[in-house]
């Protein structure tokens, strides 16, 4: 099913200021904005992931000659004394038959206890990958032996997991093999034993994939992510996670690409995407611009911020985090030459209403 609406709605609500710029140019609450390296150790890059330890922040991507290519691997960079290191590659696909497969997707996260984790994926392409997990005791700067995920469990596909009251890590995941399908995997015990949904949606009314996860009060969750149907998918559970009612579409555009979202530590919800349609189905649109927008509810969003809108050019797959100090920050992927970091001021953001999100 197709939405020829939304492109239309794309173009009214892009007319709409995302932000009042001050006279320095700069608009309200973004505070830095900057590439991790100037000199990339590799061709191509995506899909960044960022966290935040105890001595400051990590980020991982991948990176190769070309996304799906056996080069490619996960590469990573640390930040001292307000600097990021030069990256590092701490995995790729290789098995342990000396066959070589590309790495995809990696998700940071960091428990309240316990090691630095680091999934990501490894295998020909999304339709046949498997999960991996390596973590690391000093805040990224060595890891351990990767260890594949059992059998039909891919961890966390591209937002991190969230970690509920009692611990447990719930992973927003979803899978490719047969239609765009979404579910959610759980893990006690830091990916030592796992459990799994099924998927909440049937891949065909909503081709849906790579969900994040929102808290709600009462106990209720939130996913939104990407679909092929023109719009981001929402769906919600009011058990913690353990089930979820039906799929269905928001009115946010969405371009067949990557988005991530946070709860914010003031209860509002914080979303990161292209508002941008695509009207050609299964074809991924055009990933400019890249935009930031808030909600009280979850339900209703305002425009906050644009990121980035230089036309015909890739500006992709956020992922973003709250740091303990109250600061957003957000990486993604700048023309798949480089990653970007940015940090903003939550509590200095100038919203604006957006006419048709109910």
């Amino acid at each position: 099913m197709k939405y020829p609406f939304v492109c239309a709605l794309a173009l009214s609500l892009s007319a709409i200021p995302a932000c009042n710029k001050p006279a320095s140019g700069r608009p309200p609450g973004l505070l830095k904005s900057e590439v991790l390296f100037e000199q990339a150790p590799h061709a191509q890059c995506h899909a960044s992931t960022i966290a935040e330890t105890k001595n400051g922040l990590v980020t991982a991507w991948f990176g190769g000659t070309k996304e799906g290519n056996p080069d490619v691997g996960i590469w990573l960079s640390r930040q001292e004394d307000g600097r990021w290191t030069q990256p590092v590659e701490v995995a790729d696909g290789r098995q342990s038959d000396g066959k070589k497969y590309p790495a995809w997707n990696p998700v940071l996260f960091q428990p309240k206890s316990g090691p630095l984790l680091l999934f990501y994926k490894a295998g020909p392409t999304p339709k046949s990958w498997w999960g991996m997990l390596t973590t690391s005791g000093d805040e990224g700067k060595t890891w351990s032996q990767p260890r594949r995920l059992p059998d039909g469990f891919c961890g966390p596909v591209k937002n991190k997991p969230v970690q509920l009251a009692n611990g447990d890590l719930l992973c927003p995941s979803s899978s490719e093999d047969q239609g765009w399908r979404v579910h959610f995997e759980r893990t006690p015990d830091l990916g030592a034993s796992w459990t799994r949904t099924e998927p909440v949606n049937d891949g065909i009314e909503i081709a849906a994939i790579q969900p994040s996860i929102l808290f709600h009060p009462g106990n209720r969750l939130q996913a939104l992510g990407r679909t092929q149907q023109g719009r981001i998918f929402e769906i919600w559970s009011a058990d913690g996670g353990l089930t979820w009612g039906k799929m269905s579409l928001t009115s946010l555009p969405n371009n067949n690409a990557g988005t991530d979202a946070v709860t914010l530590a003031d209860g509002r919800q914080l979303l990161v995407y292209n508002h941008s349609c695509n009207s050609e189905g299964k074809k991924s649109g055009p990933r400019s611009p890249l935009n930031v927008a808030v909600s009280e509810d979850g339900k209703s969003w305002q425009a906050a911020l644009v990121l980035e809108d230089e036309p015909h050019k890739e500006f992709s797959y956020p992922a973003v985090i709250q740091t303990s100090d109250g600061l957003v920050h957000i990486t993604y992927t700048y023309r798949r030459e480089k990653i970007k970091h940015v940090v903003l001021d939550p509590s200095k953001l100038v919203p604006s209403n957006m006419a048709g999100n109910k």
